[in-house]
């Protein structure tokens, strides 16, 4: 399996960045995905399901205690963008390994929101145990009723009685809220409707256990659950939470999403390489071991291509993303909007690619739970959606693209 070490010397990375490097991946190779069956079948009873796997927790205080711990702030870590970059490669191999480094999603963003723009007492409360690992959080922005892929459209009420925030309506597709040590959930949702259209919403905390705070379901993704963390629909009922839970201030929850999304974006990109490094590895052992009409699937010229064009997909979105690091290093996530753009297009859409071709060198195993392909795949193609859809980054690509006269 070729990583970024091996292949992008166009980066150059610290002494201190490479050596967390080789810790890093030693540690995935040694501890994580050896760990993964058990991990799983912990979860495969029905009253064990949404528990959490005591050698998952094992596995967390052993990278705690190795320093292999919130990789992802620089403001922890000390570690530019483009340094953590090939870290969540590595990471990105198991679909458990971003936890077991405290770097997983919704947590990494929330705790970027309120390193950024929380208050002392906010910090004090919510981001500190985060930060230790005590704690896991959820993010609630997409919405049933609404195509929140324009997020103007989310109309969620959040307004003021008294000295408290009261919170009505439903969302969706909220990562991390099943999980039994989510704590609190950030919420985007309207305060002014009167306001100018990008400055109706703002964020706010909300402890899981506030009355009014309901769970309605868990939903799958082509039938995977994802348990113990899940997605969840929620329903908000008259939750009331202090004025002092709000984010930055009302009216400011684009300019907190825009500063959540971006590096973040750099995150789930590379995850996605190291998912996909993973495929190649596995069908390239696949096409070695097994045999068809006479000799093994290698030496036919399909398998051939589709081995490949995986490793040049893999390669160009490796690089692509390196850069848009590097841009958010230099100039900041505004000044690297297009680039981000660019990956979050070409990442989900690649590991995609890959993952199929993995999937169909494997035949029927590549389907089944025998393998991790498929639920791979499921996190994937969910990709093409979180974070924004293909469509909003293709559409605001172009329009950086095309002049303003041009467009008319």
């Amino acid at each position: 399996m070729q990583t970024f070490s091996a292949m992008s010397p166009l980066f150059s990375q610290s002494a201190r960045a490479q050596d967390l490097h080789s810790q890093v991946q030693a540690f995935m190779h040694n501890e994580v995905l050896p760990a993964e069956s058990e991990i799983a079948a912990f979860h495969q009873p029905a009253a064990q399901r949404w528990q959490i796997s005591p050698r998952l927790e094992a596995l967390k205080a052993k990278a705690k205690a190795q320093g292999l711990w919130n990789l992802f702030l620089p403001a922890v870590s000390g570690l530019s963008n483009l340094e953590y970059a090939p870290l969540a490669e590595l990471m990105g191999q198991s679909l458990i390994g971003a936890e077991v480094f405290n770097c997983s999603a919704p947590d990494t963003g929330n705790m970027e929101v309120l390193h950024l723009f929380g208050t002392e007492a906010q910090k004090s409360r919510w981001l500190a145990p985060l930060l230790a690992g005590e704690i896991r959080s959820a993010f609630a922005m997409t919405e049933p009723d609404v195509a929140s892929s324009d997020a103007t459209n989310i109309r969620l009420s959040i307004r003021q009685d008294a000295d408290s925030w009261v919170v009505n309506g439903r969302k969706w597709w909220t990562s991390g809220a099943m999980d039994p040590r989510c704590q609190v959930m950030i919420v985007m949702g309207q305060t002014d409707p009167d306001a100018a259209t990008h400055q109706r919403q703002s964020m706010l905390l909300v402890p899981m256990q506030t009355p009014g705070v309901k769970v309605l379901r868990p939903l799958s993704v082509f039938g995977f659950d994802d348990a113990p963390h899940g997605h969840a629909e929620l329903q908000f009922d008259d939750v009331r939470v202090p004025l002092d839970n709000l984010i930055l201030g009302a009216g400011r929850g684009f300019e907190i999403a825009q500063a959540r999304l971006g590096p973040g974006r750099i995150h789930h990109c590379m995850r996605l390489i190291g998912l996909a490094e993973r495929a190649l590895a596995l069908m390239v052992q696949r096409a070695h071991r097994r045999v068809v009409f006479g000799k093994p699937i290698a030496a036919h010229g399909m398998a051939q291509a589709a081995i490949a064009q995986s490793r040049v997909q893999i390669t160009q979105a490796r690089l692509l993303t390196l850069h848009a690091a590097a841009r958010i290093d230099a100039a900041g996530a505004k000044a690297a909007r297009q680039e981000i753009a660019m990956i979050k297009i070409v990442a989900p859409q690649m590991a995609c690619d890959v993952l199929d071709r993995a999937m169909q060198i494997h035949g029927g195993g590549g389907l089944s739970q025998d393998f991790f392909l498929a639920h791979a795949y499921a996190a994937a193609r969910s990709l093409r959606l979180a974070d924004g859809p293909d469509e909003v980054h293709l559409s605001s690509l172009a329009k950086m693209e095309i002049p303003a006269s041009a467009s008319n």
